[in-house]
């Protein structure tokens, strides 16, 4: 098992074959009440969990979305669009086979966003990311991840997986910043510099 925080820098990922991080949150009508606070609740926000496969400083595949397995070998997958957060436990999460990621993919950034236009963090609290050891079909924890609830912005970089040789590092990142909603481009270009 490993541990981490963002002060400790990059972990080793010695014996992690699976790795899954996860994005939950829960919907809220801020500080509307009545018919119309229970409206917001039931419709939810979106946010979305995006893992960027990077080839050096290259975005180029995208895990989610509408892509589930970009690589089309399972190696990056991820289990499909939650567009409310209701229901208990991770509403999206991203899984990396580390043996069958292509040996070009030199690192994997995982972004969580208020893509979509009219998300955003502020429609959304008690919003989380968890990292999973997945090795041999169990899940452990080894991470909570936590941004700030302050924030205006509408992107997190919330780790990043880097090739080193034979092996691979994962680093909390947990940085937020402003994303132009419904623009791919722009989501990858987030992703490029963290």
């Amino acid at each position: 098992m490993i541990t981490l925080t963002k002060e400790d820098g990059p972990a080793d990922l010695d014996g992690v074959t699976h790795l899954s991080i996860g994005v939950s949150w829960d919907p809220t009508a801020g500080s509307t009440g009545g018919v119309l606070g229970k409206l917001r609740r039931k419709t939810g926000t979106d946010l979305d969990l995006i893992a960027i496969a990077m080839q050096g400083g290259d975005p180029v595949r995208l895990a989610g979305l509408d892509s589930l397995d970009p690589m089309g070998n399972g190696s990056l997958i991820h289990s499909g669009d939650n567009q409310t957060g209701r229901g208990d436990g991770d509403d999206e999460t991203v899984t990396v086979e580390f043996a069958r990621v292509p040996d070009v993919i030199t690192s994997i950034v995982f972004v969580a966003a208020a893509y979509k236009k009219g998300s955003s963090f502020q429609k959304a609290r008690n919003i989380s990311f968890k990292v999973y050891d997945a090795t041999g079909g169990s899940t452990h924890q080894v991470a909570d991840i936590w941004p700030s609830l302050l924030s205006q912005d509408n992107g997190c970089a919330v780790a990043k997986a880097v090739r080193v040789g034979g092996a691979w590092k994962l680093q909390v990142i947990n940085e937020t910043g402003k994303i132009k909603q419904g623009s791919e481009h722009a989501l990858m270009r987030f992703a490029v510099s963290k």
